[in-house]
């Protein structure tokens, strides 16, 4: 019996002991991550899934794969200075008060970038209630089962050392109050737990609920967390803060900086590779390579799992076999429960609620002024349909990058099977390249496209409902589709925007975390 096969049995012995045990797995994953884990497996492609799927746009696709060499200058210019600039310091800032209330923990589930968003809010939080933090604890996420902790996803000490004159920041709570673990907060209903903070909670709230648990018994526990903290009507040196955390802050290992790094001279040095040459036998290339002028690549950060793929409920063009499995995942997985699957495929396209495929992305690309001589890294963690889904793209860009072709196995050892490790890389990587392009919004892209904007840096944001609209015209010639591509996105390179109410500080990083100069 193949894992498959033994996947498949486990879940129907579940089924047939009870649909209710089967909802609590879906609604507590973290509770149950042996079973979700198995409930996920079950779910996912199987081999029909995973056959070559036809272009569906199979006339632009040729006249991509045919277009004519030559870098554009104007698209790989850097962005002209917008008159903005970081602004996260104040010259005066209070200092820390001598006695701090007790000391705070927060629980954070979520991806890498989602966890990120939550450290900044938990540091503005302490810095509120005048707490101590301790170090966040990262919850194992229940897709991907990746149990790394804070300090070996960040550089704690460089956490700990930039933040010292804001927060008091500490690795572990004192002997007297180590029994406060998460397996401590897991078995029973404890005082000294906060589970009931809203969603995007204002600063009032946590003083007048928090801060009495904290008076009474020196420590407080928030869990969950994530998106606990109003992105409005915050003090202005709060919202500083988090930015500070967000962008100065939060530093990746060593490990990781440095594999990034390799990655990125790689990039910028494409004759380090001989073609004839093992990616499993690479030497160190930095030197040998350092009078060259440095090309340029542009990073494509392809949300396309299958999750979203489900999720979305669109049609991606692999026939029924697909359809029928996204719809048996999204029914385990979601019950149902998906807004989307009530309108056609042409109805969520036209309104720009379908992720874009390699294939799309990659005529996105090369109608925006990418040639075939591209350097192009694919960020992504894992693509639905595998290979056969990304073939489009590679033939769009021939000269398409990941982790695994331009880092040896060896080098690749310590993230490997580690979800938020090997998104850590991709996101160094995409912080050092000319160009990042986001095949759809999501935390990943959310966290760039604010870093890269506090940073003045050029970021293009795909218009995904004019693209949907675009690709659903199918007698579109590839001048006229260039055109319409073009027109739709002059002003979605970088250029900043301001935050609305209610919008992400960390997407939108002025005019909070920036002045205008």
């Amino acid at each position: 019996m193949n894992l498959y096969e033994k996947c498949t049995s486990d879940v129907a012995q579940i089924l047939r002991g009870g649909t209710l045990f089967v909802l609590l797995v879906l609604q507590f994953p973290v509770l149950f991550p042996h079973f979700f884990g198995l409930l996920s497996h079950a779910a996912s492609s199987k081999p029909s899934e995973w056959n070559a799927v036809k272009p569906r746009h199979l006339s632009l696709l040729k006249s991509a794969v045919q277009r004519s060499s030559g870098e554009q200058s104007d698209l790989w210019r850097p962005l002209t200075d917008q008159g903005w600039k970081p602004c996260i310091d104040p010259g005066n800032a209070p200092s820390i008060p001598e006695k701090s209330e007790g000391y705070i923990q927060v629980f954070l589930d979520g991806g890498l970038n989602q966890q990120r968003m939550g450290i900044c809010d938990a540091v503005a939080v302490a810095k509120i209630l005048n707490a101590t933090l301790v170090v966040p604890y990262l919850e194992v996420n229940p897709v991907w089962q990746d149990s790394s902790s804070f300090v070996e996803i960040f550089d704690v000490d460089h956490f700990i050392d930039v933040l010292k004159d804001d927060v008091r920041i500490i690795k572990e709570l004192p002997e007297k109050f180590s029994w406060s673990t998460r397996e401590y907060y897991a078995t029973a209903i404890r005082e000294t737990r906060v589970k009931t903070a809203p969603v995007h909670a204002s600063a009032n709230w946590y003083l007048e609920n928090v801060l009495p648990v904290l008076e009474s018994f020196g420590i407080a526990a928030i869990a969950p967390f994530s998106h606990r903290l109003s992105f409005d009507h915050l003090p202005p040196e709060i919202q500083r803060l988090r930015c500070k955390v967000n962008f100065r802050a939060l530093r990746f290992v060593p490990h990781v900086r440095e594999l990034g790094d390799a990655l990125v001279s790689r990039l910028r040095n494409p004759s380090w590779r001989n073609k004839e040459q093992n990616v499993d036998h690479l030497t160190d290339i930095t030197n040998s390579h350092s009078r060259q002028e440095p090309g340029k690549f542009v990073v494509l950060h392809l949300r396309f799992d299958k999750d979203m793929a489900a999720h979305s409920a669109c049609d991606f063009g692999g026939g029924k076999a697909e359809k029928l499995a996204l719809a048996k995942y999204r029914q385990m997985i979601w019950q149902g429960r998906v807004l989307n699957s009530q309108f056609t495929d042409e109805e969520l396209r036209s309104q720009g609620r379908c992720p874009l495929t390699p294939e799309e992305m990659g005529l996105l690309l090369a109608a925006l002024g990418f040639d075939n001589n591209t350097r192009l890294y694919l960020a992504s963690h894992k693509v639905y349909g595998g290979e056969a889904r990304v073939s489009a793209l590679r033939q769009v860009f021939p000269r398409m990058e990941d982790k695994r072709s331009l880092a040896s196995s060896g080098e690749r050892a310590r993230i490997k099977g580690k979800a938020s490790l090997l998104a850590a890389v991709d996101y160094y990587v995409s912080m050092h390249s000319d160009i990042f392009v986001s095949a759809s919004p999501g935390n990943m892209h959310n966290a760039l496209v604010g870093h890269r904007t506090f940073e003045n840096m050029k970021t293009i944001r795909p218009n995904m409902a004019l693209i949907g609209q675009i690709f659903l015209n199918k007698s579109l010639t590839w001048i006229e589709f260039q055109q319409k591509v073009g027109e739709g996105h002059v002003n979605r390179q970088g250029q900043i925007r301001l935050r609305k109410p209610k919008q992400s500080l960390y997407t939108y990083p002025a005019p909070d975390c920036m002045c205008h100069v």
